[in-house]
């Protein structure tokens, strides 16, 4: 009998748990376990940046800010420069908030600005790709607010590494890959090809790969926060005053020259005006489980708009990764993310998206009602959800016209589409005994990356993400000031009240698609975390890329190599598109409260170099 038919006939008996291979799988990695404390991200050496900071007696939130510092210095598909976004559940009131370290669109960036440049979108690489940094705006604001430690005790780790660590083959070769671009900015040039003239110019797996600016940027920011103590300021206040360094002093001063004289539009001013929000989360109710995401600034609530539609369908009796399954989650993403290609945009700028009813529950029977049982419909549109806020639709003729404004890519699955598709990014998740959960999908400033200047700082790639066209995105048109609706979402849930699940994965658009398979895996199935990473994901294309030419692929769908000869037939007939890959799942890193045992459940998907420590 086929190995997985019988996995999924046992699947269907296991009751949410976390029990070491409940899943009739071995899983490749195993699960990490600890009772005080939990530390992934998207590299081991960061990780254990954020071990060190938990022995030292730090709370989730200066681990997580130590991990985010290390990251960014490896340039784990993100730099200095890049966003933040965090969801934290704080223990002491019992609230999940959110942390919102996005960029925004400099002085003069307008549809006008980039059309007259030629664009249809703004650019993916560059000075002019660049938002405003936020990522260390939002790592001082979370340890300011959040954390127990010194910013010298916390960037201790990064700066170490920026002296000097031994760079791993994939970043290596991510540089070498990209050296035709770098070569175009002076200042990523001296960073990043050591070996200017030879064969190979980055740097070889291992070499110890320095980083001197990088490293006087961040003494700065530790010299202004301890000038700050001395002079008897509060440990809040004296981080606060090295984020003024970076964002009022010498650092931004240099950001702004230094992009400018490469041909970008950021400006001091945009720099100092730019603020760290603290915010509301998004929140959708599944079968009793709480689950968390970011505002409409970014994709997350497509999520929570799929969960609205899923619930009414029993999904365990269709069995995990049937046709049956995987046409049912196919279909209710394309219904949300129609949505989210037309109606997410910063709330901070008119117009306001519907969110009150693209996140309603009427609405999701609504929209249930679109779903073709027998066929893929490759031309989903839009919903109407303002009539569930009471409103009027001012967008009706728009949205009729939607599909006449595509861009559809026919054509087979590249390389090229792909990596547009899955973009950058990395997650880091952390947990302590105390109560603090942390979960961040940190990205921006991939390599090939512009640095600015001589600060180190690797500019974000974000305003890719706007359109120019309202027909296109009436809530997303690049403006001075606006931030751009991202793909970066992070997650997490809760049960009775309290966290049982802080879960975030990169990749692009491919994010809050996996991370649903992922809590459903676990809800439904009964999987544990490290399983739920590892399991069989499929990914579909048919919403459009937030990068590069913003193409879609209607019907294109990614299985598992493992997915059986009928279910790969009973697909195509229902006319999808298929192509397949040996690991479909993440790399998703996630930790599970075991709230039973008091002990923490880790798990990090088996492709990639995510992976975490617990103790």
């Amino acid at each position: 009998m086929n190995k997985l038919f019988i996995l999924l006939i046992a699947i269907s008996f296991h009751s949410i748990g976390q029990s070491f291979n409940t899943f009739p799988v071995q899983t490749q990695k195993p699960p990490l376990h600890g009772k005080n404390w939990m530390a992934i991200t998207g590299k081991p050496l960061a990780a254990t940046a954020g071990a060190m900071i938990f022995t030292k007696g730090g709370n989730a939130i200066d681990a997580s800010c130590a991990m985010l510092a290390s990251t960014c210095t490896m340039w784990d598909v993100l730099s200095w420069g890049g966003e933040t976004q965090a969801l934290i559940y704080n223990p002491k009131t019992k609230k999940v908030i959110v942390i919102n370290a996005l960029g925004v669109a400099p002085t003069g960036a307008t549809a006008d600005f980039y059309k007259s440049k030629g664009y249809n979108y703004p650019p993916e690489f560059g000075p002019l790709a660049a938002t405003t940094p936020g990522t260390p705006g939002g790592l001082l604001t979370m340890l300011a607010e959040y954390g127990t430690m010194s910013l010298k005790d916390v960037l201790a780790p990064a700066m170490q590494l920026a002296e000097g660590y031994p760079i791993e083959a994939q970043t290596a070769n991510s540089i070498e890959k990209g050296k035709d671009q770098i070569k175009q900015w002076s200042y990523s040039k001296k960073v990043f090809l050591p070996h200017l003239g030879k064969e190979r110019e980055a740097p070889e797996a291992g070499e110890i790969f320095v980083q001197n600016e990088l490293l006087q940027t961040l003494q700065k920011l530790v010299y202004t926060e301890q000038e700050a103590l001395k002079k008897g300021k509060s440990r809040k206040e004296a981080i606060y005053a090295a984020y003024d360094r970076f964002y009022k002093g010498d650092i931004a001063k240099e950001i702004a020259r230094g992009t400018q004289e490469q041909g970008g539009l950021i400006t001091e001013q945009d720099l100092a005006n730019w603020k760290v929000k603290i915010e509301e989360p998004t929140m959708t109710n599944y079968k009793g489980y709480d689950v968390y995401k970011l505002q409409e600034w970014t994709q997350g609530p497509v999520m929570l708009q799929t969960l609205n539609i899923l619930e009414n369908f029993d999904l365990k009796s269709m069995g995990y990764n049937t046709s049956r399954y995987i046409h049912t989650l196919y279909q209710s993403m394309n219904l949300a993310f129609a949505d989210r290609d037309f109606y997410y945009g910063d709330p901070a700028f008119e117009p306001k998206s519907p969110m009150k009813g693209l996140l309603s529950k009427d609405y999701a029977k609504e929209r249930l009602k679109l779903i073709n049982w027998e066929k893929n419909d490759p031309n989903v549109k839009p919903g109407d959800p303002y009539p569930f806020e009471n409103k009027l639709n001012p967008y009706l003729d728009i949205i009729n016209n939607a599909n006449k404004v595509g861009r559809v890519n026919p054509g087979p699955m590249n390389e090229d589409f792909l990596k547009e598709f899955t973009s950058g990014t990395t997650s880091v998740i952390a947990s302590d005994k105390e109560g603090w959960v942390v979960s961040i999908t940190p990205s921006g400033g991939w390599v090939p990356a512009c640095i600015a200047g001589n600060t180190g700082v690797g500019l974000s790639q974000r305003m890719q993400s706007f359109v120019l066209d309202p027909k296109e995105n009436p809530f997303n048109v690049v403006e001075p000031g606006k931030r751009p609706r991202v793909t970066l979402t992070p997650s997490m849930a809760l049960k009775d009240g309290k966290p049982v699940l802080a879960f975030a994965k990169q990749a692009g658009d491919e994010q809050d698609q996996l991370l649903l398979q992922f809590f459903l895996n676990v809800v439904e199935f009964g999987m544990t975390v490290q399983e739920a990473c590892e399991a069989p994901s499929f990914k579909t294309y048919q919403m459009y890329s937030s990068f590069g030419k913003h193409e879609k692929k209607p019907g294109a769908l990614t299985l598992n190599d493992a997915m059986p000869d009928w279910t790969r037939a009973e697909l195509k007939g229902k006319g999808y598109t298929l192509d397949f890959q040996p690991r479909t799942s993440g790399p998703i890193n996630a930790i599970f409260l075991d709230w039973k045992h008091g002990t923490f459940w880790g798990g990090s998907s088996n492709h990639g170099e995510d992976y975490g420590i617990g103790w």
